[in-house]
């Protein structure tokens, strides 16, 4: 017997079947399909139908999945880092319990991801794209994927070198396109068969440096750049942000030296969003073909990003700060007959939701050793008024990498923002979401606030310690600093450096 044959059966031991009904029928209907695309840096509000959309931003098939599916208003991420969130994707866990809290570690021995207990409920199952979960040269299959298609470590817009269930591989063309064409190949596979399948769809985009397909570069060149009102040095309300964020703004991730002057603001702008172009093509596709085969009635599609990302709002670029456009992310739901179309949840959801979302959808579960963080959401993407939580957990560790952002943990209500910030001198945050959806002002300096502000820090100290998350990662320097300056375009000496 196989090792992978030995796990399936101790997986099937463990996982337990969640009854749909009072009782499961001696003829169940078979379980749906599942894709799950994600994308990389996709901001929240960069969607054709989003109200705060560029009005020339096209994405005809997100809007076709807001339109014929739900559209969750409010997802959020809770590290917006690539390794930790896409980890807390897989475990529904939050960084601090899975360990992986920064893009330099390896998968800890003993990870278990949840398409391992969607195989023991009878799946195939397929990752196909960008894994990027830690620095690994060696494109090795994970457990829990029957299929493996994977580019190395970031990958690459063009001609990806890929490892396919081991064997690696060069292709010509542009990845997206190319991944897109391995899922509904893998997909077609088991249709044939009249197997379930759930795709792991990973893509590259829309992550820096921005390379859209040749047939989008330019798209956008002559459209309108806007600028965020908190961009500015002197932007209302300057005065009470923390002194790290101000000096911030003349760093690798801030407006004043993007990328080490390497960039401009209005190309960098332009070129995200004709990348996305690419990566919107590549959903329009999967929808495409699950609607000519007849599957689209049997199968889910679950669009996500893995965190934001800022376009100079308070001075910054990039991600990992708690502010809105970091750890918030567009999610999208298209499943016809189970989620009615035109739904718009309003609840808070976060990435952590998700395992135990698919897993209920699958009617299957975690065995009770895999403490899950999350909450399934599937009544509130059903259109039923339902609280799923009133309360989201934020965290980012500090980088040796990256080292101009801080430590820090935040808590979010649908009204109040709390950001505590560890190991530095500076001031926490407070923001009034409601009255302040940009985070101009801060409220934390403000006598009148004191209360609330101690009343969120202390609940979030007790969300933290509740799920084991009070003891600080002191973890070994790995690969390069980015804030050391080289000149602009000089390439980097080390040979794992991010491209």
């Amino acid at each position: 017997m196989t090792r992978r044959s030995t796990l399936s059966l101790a997986l099937a031991a463990a996982v337990v079947a969640a009854p749909l009904g009072a009782q499961r029928p001696a003829a169940a209907p078979a379980p749906r399909n599942i894709v799950f695309i994600l994308s990389d840096d996709h901001r929240y509000d960069f969607m054709g139908f989003h109200p705060g959309a560029p009005s020339w931003l096209e994405t005809p098939a997100m809007d076709r999945m807001a339109r014929e599916g739900a559209w969750v208003r409010n997802a959020f991420v809770s590290t917006a880092l690539c390794s930790p969130s896409r980890a807390s994707i897989l475990t529904g866990q939050y960084a601090h319990r899975h360990g992986i809290v920064d893009n330099q570690r390896a998968v800890p021995e003993g990870t278990r991801f949840y398409p391992q207990y969607l195989q023991a409920a009878g799946y195939r199952t397929a990752m196909i794209g960008k894994w990027h979960m830690g620095i690994d040269t060696t494109l090795r299959p994970q457990p829990g994927f029957d299929h493996w298609i994977e580019g190395r470590g970031q990958g690459a817009y063009s001609d990806p070198l890929l490892s396919i269930d081991g064997r690696r591989v060069q292709r010509t063309g542009y990845t997206a396109d190319i991944v897109t064409e391995y899922a509904i190949e893998f997909m077609d596979e088991q249709r044939r068969a009249g197997r379930p399948f759930f795709v792991h769809l990973a893509h590259k985009s829309v992550h820096l440096p921005f390379q859209p397909a040749p047939r989008h570069r330019g798209r956008y060149a002559s459209s309108p750049v806007r600028y965020p009102a908190t961009m500015r040095p002197d932007a209302p309300g300057h005065e009470t942000w923390p002194d790290w964020v101000k000096a911030q703004r003349s760093s690798w991730h801030g407006v004043d030296y993007m990328f080490h002057g390497a960039l401009h603001y209005d190309t960098f702008y332009r070129q995200y969003a004709e990348t996305l172009l690419g990566l919107d093509e590549s959903i329009g596709r999967v929808l495409e073909w699950l609607t000519r085969t007849g599957l689209d009635s049997s199968t889910i599609v679950v669009y996500m990003g893995d965190n934001g990302f800022s376009f100079g709002e308070h001075g910054l670029i990039d991600k990992r700060h708690a502010f809105e456009e970091s750890m918030r992310v567009p999610m999208l739901v298209w499943a016809p007959g189970l989620v009615g179309a035109g739904t718009q949840v309003p609840q808070m959801v976060q990435n952590v939701d998700v395992m135990p979302t698919l897993l209920e959808l699958a009617g299957a579960r975690a065995p009770s050793d895999h403490v899950v963080d999350g909450v399934s959401v599937l009544a509130a993407l059903r259109g039923e008024s339902v609280r799923t939580r009133d309360a989201l957990l934020y965290e980012y560790y500090w980088e040796w990498n990256y080292p101009h952002t801080p430590a820090q943990f935040a808590i979010r209500t649908d009204r109040h923002k709390y950001v505590y910030h560890y190991g530095i001198w500076d001031r926490d945050m407070l923001f009034d979401l409601r009255a302040d959806p940009v985070e101009a002002f801060n409220l934390a300096g403000r006598a009148e606030q004191r209360p609330l502000a101690d009343s969120l820090r202390t609940r979030l100290f007790e969300m933290l310690a509740s799920s084991g998350g009070q003891s600080l990662p002191l973890l070994e320097p790995k690969n390069e600093r980015m804030d050391l300056t080289r000149p602009p375009g000089e390439p980097s000496t080390d040979p794992l450096a991010r491209p």
